[in-house]
């Protein structure tokens, strides 16, 4: 066993005191020792259970002949860290988790690993250290949070809540009913209930074959003292399933593959997934040695179509999407039409081909059947062009028909509060292309999310009359004709940088192409005066971030200079 570096031999005594002094026993140090890695933090809804959750795993490691140890992560709740600056530490923390997995698995000799994620960050963090380990790991999430319901019964999410701050500015709500959205859009642990970032990343897991069927969709409960006991049940069986993974030596490395990414890019086009699973599928690749090329996710969503759409995109939430089957129903349509690569293993010891046997939509009106899509296409695309040589990313299942294709006015900001600020006090019109800029990884730093500056364009009534653009990314609530990832960004000299007001941008997702309508002669002379603005970083950490980060066509991932 890998732990028996820390644990056999007469030259380990000292080390075998130790562990005695966390309560082993003379028979635990024939046991594999499995690392429960927790991310339990008490400001975060999707994590406040997981302490409760870590001790449940850890006994059914115990019950199945291992050592548990629980450890934990940080986290970062990108909806109380959005709209101000604790925002910048947000796609930074994911390389500060990936690190944490990583020290503490090897300094301590892990032979296997559960990974308790839940949100944004979190996940892909815990997947980037699990494939720099590489040892026999198994991913199973919090769970996510029941929709909310208004007195009305109309189901909410905190998307609705951003809305409505946009709602009550512009008059369109008073003070009470913004209050009631505000007590009733997250009404229970567990991550967000729409498809945003941190179930989108969950269901990826499913997909990865990483995590067992209903890692995904399973509700959390409705509060860490009431957990759902199909959740429990979920739980237990990854604390026991740990064990034969151990005994097999199904590491990660054996599971994933580029067909493996691919398959996980194929159910994030078809279940209209947060476009932050782009920038993060791209550094798990990295980490596991699998060079992915972004401008693979083309031609996969011109193969795989729309088959779910979750809030933000539809009426529907995580919940109505596992009553129709859950992430499994979604893949078997894929299967069925030929969409999904099932020869893939899981953790489960067992390929796709034969756990999708059989396995079809439920319900019909929630994931569509591989013959009546929503849209034939898939709900994610890369475009390119000279305002973004190496790519952007657009979630083109939540763009409206009529501005799948649009050519407006840049109105220009060089930060997320500027063009907040611009948005709400009207200096946005319609036919307009707001351009966000010197928020990449390098440039925010850290690449700020922006679910803020959406919500207000959605509540000043502007969707579908005004597109955005930016060098940053997008909450995985968002919704609307929203193109991120624009790379290289601003920071790093970029043609977004160069963007002038009353400039003309044309883009069009079909053709794939995104232009500034600017000649080439007028650019350099823009870049040969162009000054950046210069930024103001605080702390330590992110100075360190900003030195290494990289643009988001690699994934944001850092990068030891030299």
């Amino acid at each position: 066993m890998r732990s028996d570096t820390v644990k056999k031999g007469s030259e380990r005594a000292p080390h075998r005191a130790l562990l005695r002094a966390t309560g082993l026993t003379d028979e635990d140090f024939a046991k594999p020792f499995i690392g429960v890695c927790s991310s339990h933090i008490e400001v975060i809804p999707g994590h406040v259970h997981l302490d409760k959750v870590a001790r449940i795993i850890a006994d059914a490691v115990r019950a199945a002949g291992g050592v548990p140890f629980i450890f934990n992560t940080i986290g970062v709740d990108d909806g109380i860290a959005m709209g101000h600056d604790g925002m910048l530490y947000s796609l930074p923390s994911r390389e500060l988790i990936a690190d944490s997995v990583e020290t503490v698995v090897n300094a301590h000799c892990f032979d296997g690993l559960i990974c308790i994620p839940n949100c944004d960050k979190i996940v892909p963090g815990m997947l980037m250290g699990a494939m720099r380990c590489n040892v026999p790991t198994i991913f199973v999430s919090g769970g996510p949070m029941k929709a909310g319901v208004t007195d009305e019964g109309e189901a909410i999410d905190l998307v609705t809540a951003f809305a409505a701050v946009a709602e009550h500015n512009a008059g369109k709500i008073d003070d009470a009913r913004l209050l009631h959205i505000e007590k009733n859009a997250c009404p229970t642990c567990g991550s967000c209930s729409g498809m945003f970032t941190a179930n989108s990343m969950n269901c990826l897991s499913e997909a990865l074959g990483l995590a067992l069927p209903g890692n995904g969709t399973i509700l959390a409960g409705d509060s860490p003292e009431k957990l759902n006991p199909e959740r429990i049940d979920l739980f237990r069986r990854a604390g026991a399933h740990i064990l034969k993974l151990v005994e097999w030596d199904l590491k990660p490395s054996d599971i994933v593959s580029l067909e493996t990414f691919d398959n996980a890019v194929a159910l994030d086009i078809a279940m209209a997934g947060s476009t932050n699973t782009v920038l993060h599928l791209l550094a798990i690749a990295r980490e596991a040695g699998i060079p992915y090329d972004q401008m693979r996710i083309n031609d996969i969503s011109r193969r795989v179509p729309t088959l779910c759409k979750l809030s933000p995109n539809g009426p529907h939430h995580i919940q109505d999407c596992h009553r129709a089957g859950g992430i499994y129903a979604i893949l078997g349509e894929l299967a069925a039409g030929g969409l999904f690569d099932t020869s893939r293993p899981t953790v489960l010891g067992k390929t796709f081909a034969e756990l999708l046997k059989g396995v079809r939509t439920q319900d019909p009106i929630v994931i569509r059947a591989i013959d009546n899509p929503h849209t034939v296409d898939g709900g994610l695309a890369i475009l390119s062009g000279n305002l973004a040589p190496k790519g952007c990313v657009v979630k083109s299942a939540g763009v409206l028909p009529e501005m799948l294709a649009f050519e407006g006015t840049a109105v220009c900001f060089d930060s997320q509060t500027a063009a907040c600020e611009g948005i709400l006090s009207g200096k946005v019109k319609e036919g307009d292309v707001v351009v966000i800029r010197y928020e990449g990884p390098k440039g925010g730093p850290g690449m700020q999310e922006m679910l803020a500056p959406t919500s207000y364009i959605k509540g000043a009534g502007l969707s579908g009359k005004v597109a955005l653009v930016t060098d940053g990314r997008f909450s995985g609530g968002t919704s609307g004709a929203s193109i991120g990832h624009v790379s290289p960004e601003a920071a790093a000299g970029g043609t977004i940088a160069l963007v002038q007001d009353g400039d003309r941008i044309r883009y069009s997702i079909a053709e794939r192409s995104i232009e500034l309508l600017v000649d080439e002669a007028t650019l350099e002379q823009r870049r040969i005066a162009l000054v950046p603005p210069l930024k103001r970083v605080p702390g330590s950490w992110l100075k360190r971030y900003q030195a290494m980060a990289t643009s988001a066509d690699t994934g944001g991932i850092l990068q030891v200079p030299g």
